[in-house]
């Protein structure tokens, strides 16, 4: 058996494990980095990077739709086929680009998930290795529904790589994946039908800003069915078969195809854990305020699968990497993890976007707060693409005229919300934003009339 020395040994190769690693080994440390499916991660291979590519697309179909009789005279034609192909020049090169770069900063790369033979040993690909210091960075997987026909539905992983769209779908969860995709099928002319556990879509989101998000949906025929747990998902002789429990009364719809849309849960289930003295939880892998977990101090983890405060989000894994780098570095000094204001959009169309606080967390910190908000329809941005949804709900601390938080929906609510985030991460009373000069007529200077 092998047995090999490193100063550094990563566990994921997405954003967060493979920054810590370029980092690492710039500063002349020995690295290794190792994963079990194709190197670069979730984002560029299978998640925000190919999806969005997508609803490119449905951009298009959508502001089409709304034009009609407006300018547009017929809708225009497309091919799911071709917009796969387009997809793939985003994703089809990012393992090989990923490796080729590893390779030329003499990082040391195993294509297997490691498991843990103490608290600074590991096992991979049949070599024992050590590591002063392991970082895990492994992200999320989808949640492995705990029903019969489990494995039958596909997850959002498999819907990217459909060669052909069927004639209807069912999605098993109505949070950021399942609205998602949801809206992608529905606007490329696939019978939709969501179906959650919850009582409304997008549990983590304003509660007014999710129905405008429900009330678009359903005007692209998407069906919601909620309060309704899954049971049971069967394979038929042209269709599969959903069952749940909806208050004590038995549910049944067919489809085509059958999506597993219901979250993601930390990918760390391989890594046997215990055997390093790695303490963890449902949300991932536990962490100190340095990203260190408190049961094994030679242990960092970082990005979806850290539990720490910051969102599941690239950004954040950017962020949280820089600071487990700075760590191992510099010993004499360790630098605590910092979270800003944090934005997070639901790639729908309209957007759903939000940053900070809502209502009920700003009654609880006990904020003297007004609420400004209003559903803009007629507003000359909105107006002039016949877009009847656009919304928002701004808080306003009374006391300081800061902004404690954004709540948006519209076509372009993604980019919207970054000028909150600006004007939080620089405590930009609201005054100072009405008296700001934007270009006009654009999305951005529509927030001086928001708050």
């Amino acid at each position: 058996m092998g047995f090999e020395e490193f100063d550094v040994f990563v566990i994921g190769t997405g954003t967060a494990g493979k920054s810590v690693a370029k980092e690492c080994v710039a500063e002349g440390l020995k690295v290794a980095i190792a994963d079990n499916r194709e190197y670069g991660g979730t984002c560029a291979n299978r998640g925000c990077d190919p999806k969005k590519v997508l609803v490119g697309l449905t951009e298009i179909l959508d502001r089409a739709e709304k034009m009609k009789g407006h300018g547009i005279t017929q809708m225009p034609e497309f091919s799911w086929k071709d917009l796969m192909e387009f997809k793939k020049t985003f994703t089809s090169a990012v393992p090989a680009a990923t490796e080729k770069d590893m390779e030329k900063l003499g990082i040391k790369m195993y294509h297997q998930s490691p498991k843990f033979l103490d608290e600074t040993t590991l096992s991979v690909e049949g070599k024992t290795v050590t590591a002063k210091k392991i970082v895990i960075a492994t992200g999320n997987k989808a949640f492995e529904l705990p029903i019969h026909g489990r494995d039958l539905p596909i997850i959002s992983d498999d819907f990217l790589e459909l060669e052909e769209l069927p004639e209807s779908m069912i999605f098993i969860g109505a949070g950021y994946i399942g609205m998602e995709f949801a809206h992608i099928a529905a606007r490329c002319g696939v019978d939709v039908t969501v179906i959650d556990g919850e009582s409304r879509a997008l549990n983590n989101f304003d509660e007014d800003m999710v129905k405008h998000i429900q009330d678009a949906s359903e005007d692209i025929g998407i069906k919601f069915i909620f309060d309704a747990e899954v049971t049971k998902v069967e394979k038929l002789q042209t269709n599969y078969r959903v069952t749940a429990d909806r208050k004590g009364k038995k549910v049944q719809i067919k489809a085509k195809l059958v999506v597993n849309a219901a979250g993601r849960v930390p990918s760390i289930e391989d890594l046997d854990l215990e055997k390093g003295n790695v303490e963890y939880t449902k949300r991932g892998i536990t962490v100190n305020e340095n990203l260190q977990n408190p049961g094994n101090k030679n242990v960092y983890a970082c990005g979806d699968v850290s539990a720490s405060e910051g969102l599941p989000l690239t950004p954040l894994s950017s962020q949280e990497a820089r600071v487990v780098a700075t760590n191992i570095l510099n010993k004499d000094r360790a630098k605590k993890v910092d979270f800003p204001p944090q934005p997070s959009v639901v790639f729908t169309l309209p957007n759903l976007a939000s940053v900070g606080i809502n209502e009920k967390e700003a009654k609880e910190k006990g904020y003297n707060f007004k609420v400004e908000q209003k559903l803009a329809p007629k507003w000359f941005n909105a107006k002039r693409i016949n877009d009847p949804y656009y919304a928002y709900k701004i808080l306003v601390d009374k006391d300081s005229g800061l902004v404690l938080g954004a709540h948006l929906v519209g076509p372009e609510a993604g980019e919207m919300i970054n000028m909150f985030v600006m004007a939080m991460c620089g405590k930009l009373p609201c005054e100072i934003l009405k008296g700001m000069i934007f270009s006009y007529p654009s999305w951005g200077s529509d927030i001086k009339a928001m708050v």
